[in-house]
């Protein structure tokens, strides 16, 4: 939900904002999947990875049992970060 509002939020500025944002969200989740374990575990078993250009970090767990990547939010930083986990 919060993504789907960054979206229209940056789109309601420009297209060209919002193709950036979605872009480098993208890049992030690349990296994700290509390395989960590159980002710190943030709280508890919570994985945590800033994006560079953007106020948003995208949180995620890793389920090693089935082996996949959950992504739990992407949350605007200036939000309340006990709403993140």
């Amino acid at each position: 939900m919060e993504y789907e509002d960054a979206v229209l939020w940056y789109r309601e500025r420009s297209k060209q904002a919002s193709e950036k944002f979605e872009i480098a969200i993208n890049e992030k989740l690349n990296e994700i999947c290509s390395d989960p374990a590159l980002y710190r575990n943030a709280e508890k078993y919570f994985r945590e990875a800033l994006l560079k250009k953007y106020p948003f970090s995208i949180v995620y767990v890793i389920d090693e049992i089935q082996k996949i990547i959950v992504i739990t939010s992407i949350f605007h930083n200036s939000r309340n970060p006990k709403k993140k986990y």
